[in-house]
């Protein structure tokens, strides 16, 4: 699977993990270089408290482009160490 915004990968893997129809990548399967940590989080009553990263790609900027779980719940274990997309962000095999 790739992850792809304004027409650069910005992750890649055969292990994602799909929950709620969203694929969740290796955080080591990210290009680095195109994200930023983000001040934003969200809670989810299920997996716990999200961050997020902005992606910055050829001089455009995605904000909260992408989410994490830095501490997942024990319901979420599959996705700790995760990353997910969206804002654009297409995923395609």
């Amino acid at each position: 699977m790739k992850a792809i915004w304004n027409n650069q990968v910005i992750a890649e893997s055969n292990d994602t993990v799909v929950i709620e129809g969203n694929h969740y990548f290796p955080h080591d399967s990210i290009k680095a270089n195109f994200f930023k940590s983000s001040n934003t989080h969200t809670v989810c009553p299920w997996k716990g408290t999200a961050s997020y990263y902005s992606l910055e790609v050829d001089g455009k900027e995605n904000m909260d482009a992408a989410w994490y779980y830095p501490e997942v719940s024990e319901l979420a274990t599959g996705i700790k160490n995760r990353v997910a997309f969206w804002k654009g962000v297409q995923v395609v095999e």
